[in-house]
């Protein structure tokens, strides 16, 4: 290893000694919420992290009243004292301060948030806080006390407090980095707005001293009448039991724990398993249970694979008619369940049986929701455009942020689709990188489809999709703008298109801007009649590709962009949404509705 890579796991070595084991299903564990107003300082030159020859106050062994982690007060009028946070001004957690606060719009770089609490726990039991994100990076202080680092702006993260919090005037200080950096995941360039802030729920999570942690409880691979999985507790030990019941499947199964807390079982199935579909999304209650606690959960059966061309659900042949989303709904981070709840029903609106999340984890509510409401996800962690893959320290970025994800979401029977990255270039160093991820995912979850947005070239007017990651992929997917960044959209329904893998092929995105209400001919781009015929043209042509199993035009709504500048048209929005910032449907909305109404009559 060369200098420059040591040196790069010395700064990135902090976040893998701070982090914490995850806890996942926090919907139905004990919580209480920390949501609601928290005060805050912008700090640009962190004059509360560091002093100003540049020490780390948190590094520093004597106390630092000038480090705002610490909340200084103090009854001293002489006192010199340049902050505070009682006095400060508050903004909306979960929430972010780009559409909170006005001058901070395109601000990036420091905000640190307050929040006091009274907490009284109960004897013998142990205190989490937990985080569902923040983006991007966030040092976190228990009064006064560091509990740890986390980098990544869309995975959940918790830290134990058990011993740090009071039954009076505790307070949380956290300090959010949101700034943008070569090295980072994403790297520096996107094309989707930079939201900082605590950007979706803070919870405490109150546990016992033996709690269960982490379970998987899926349909084995392969497999349709056995149940397999594990449970892990958190300091469990050897003579400990874990029961596992599903009621409506007369299942009620006590296994015995490992030394390491663990325990992996397989179940056979006597009863018939009503399998979890679009269609017929049934989910049954799960309960895990140890003498010290019962954890439930709803949890839907299902399995999905690949053979040949096809995508089979239960057994059966699907296509997936989805579409493309965003975290944003109106111009602002999507991070109530309202929000998930309306952008979902648009996209069923839309004849949608599956949805691509894009380009990052999702908030958890889009997950639960989907497996209520019966719609098919591809989950995706940024590894966008130029991200430094020659860099092991974003390697271990990004195998963390996928980890992360993975833990969280791997009960859900609507996730079948784990995407590895987004419409990155080709070179030796990027393979190697996304060859590592596909292999560390299929160690964690072998059950679910792996793919990735990959390009495409075009020759002697042919369609070409050849990147050799394709070799690596259960599904070939791939983005194509025909019309919007080159190509005609005349010739568009001809277009010949060669991809060497004997898999199913996914239009992972295509699609063109329009200003909503903007009309004219269907000539002129930007109206909405220009769109509408992008995609009717689009349709025809992707009717007749190769191993064609599904797609997810690009995209739901309107969302916000630096990159898109044009006055009077973006106005800071990228304009390929089937539905405007304002919640307003396009023209090309019942175009995408029409093709998936005959796809979905095809495919009964």
């Amino acid at each position: 290893m060369n200098i420059v890579k040591i040196l790069l796991v010395l700064i990135f070595l902090p976040i893998a000694l701070f982090s914490q084991e995850l806890l996942i299903n926090t919907s139905n564990r004990n919580t209480t919420s920390l949501n609601g107003n928290w005060n805050y300082i912008v700090d640009p030159y962190e004059n509360g992290y560091y002093s100003f020859h540049s020490e780390v106050f948190d590094q520093k062994k004597e106390f630092s009243p000038s480090a705002f982690y610490n909340n200084f007060h103090t009854t001293d009028k002489a006192a010199l004292v340049e902050y505070d946070f009682d006095k400060s001004p508050v903004m909306k957690v979960p929430g972010d301060w780009t559409t909170q606060k006005e001058n901070l719009f395109y601000y990036e770089g420091t905000v640190w948030l307050k929040k006091s609490f009274d907490y009284t726990l109960k004897e013998n039991k142990r205190l989490f806080i937990y985080f569902g994100a923040i983006n991007y990076k966030a040092d976190v202080y228990l009064n006064g006390t560091k509990l740890g680092v986390h980098e990544g702006g869309f995975t959940p993260f918790n830290f134990e407090v058990t011993s740090i919090v009071k039954a009076k005037d505790n307070y949380l200080v956290v300090k959010v980095d949101n700034k943008r950096f070569k090295e980072a995941v994403p790297t520096n360039n996107t094309d989707w707005w930079n939201y900082g802030g605590i950007t979706r729920d803070v919870l405490l999570i109150e546990e016992e001293n033996v709690l269960i942690q982490d379970y998987c409880v899926q349909l084995k691979k392969n497999h349709r009448n056995i149940i397999a999985g594990f449970v892990q507790l958190k300091d469990g030990k050897e003579a400990e039991k874990v029961t596992i019941t599903i009621p409506e499947l007369k299942i009620e199964h006590e296994l015995p724990v490992q030394a390491d807390g663990k325990v992996s079982f397989q179940i056979e199935v006597a009863n018939a398993i009503q399998y979890w579909s679009p269609s017929e999304p049934k989910l049954y209650e799960v309960a895990i249970k140890t003498k010290y606690q019962t954890l439930k959960d709803q949890i839907g059966f299902r399995t999905i694979e690949t053979k040949g061309a096809d995508i089979l659900l239960n057994g059966r042949s699907i296509y997936l008619r989805g579409i493309s989303l965003h975290e944003e709904i109106n111009g602002r981070r999507a991070n109530t369940e309202a929000d998930a709840i309306k952008l979902l029903t648009w996209a069923k609106e839309l004849g949608c049986n599956y949805i691509r999340l894009a380009h990052y984890p999702h908030n958890e509510h889009m997950l639960r929701l989907a497996d209520k409401m019966g719609l098919l996800v591809w989950e995706e962690i940024p590894v966008y455009w130029t991200i430094d893959f020659s860099n092991i320290a974003t390697f271990n970025n990004a195998k963390n942020q996928l980890t992360e994800l993975i833990k969280r979401d791997k009960n859900r029977a609507s996730v079948i689709i784990w995407s590895m990255a987004n419409e990155t270039p080709l070179s030796e160093a990027r393979n190697s990188f996304l060859i590592r991820l596909v292999n560390h995912t299929k160690m964690l979850d072998s059950t679910r489809l792996i793919s990735a947005a990959l390009l495409t070239r075009s020759e002697n007017g042919i369609g070409i999709v050849d990147d050799n990651m394709g070799q690596y992929f259960d599904i070939v997917a791939f983005n194509q703008y025909r019309g919007w960044y080159g190509g005609d959209l005349i010739t568009a329904p001809d277009t010949k298109w060669t991809i060497p893998y004997n898999k199913p092929v996914v239009i992972s995105e295509f699609g063109g801007g329009a200003k909503q209400g903007l009309h004219g001919p269907k000539e002129e781009r930007w109206n909405e009649e220009y769109q509408e015929y992008l995609y009717q043209q689009n349709l025809l042509m992707i009717e007749k590709m190769p191993n064609i199993r599904g797609m997810s035009p690009w995209i739901l709504t309107d969302f916000r962009s630096p990159r898109r500048q044009l006055p009077g048209i973006q106005d800071g929005f990228n304009r390929k949404g089937l539905v405007s910032d304002k919640g307003i449907k396009k023209k090309a909305f019942y175009a995408l509705q029409s093709f998936y109404k005959k796809i979905a009559a095809r495919y009964k």
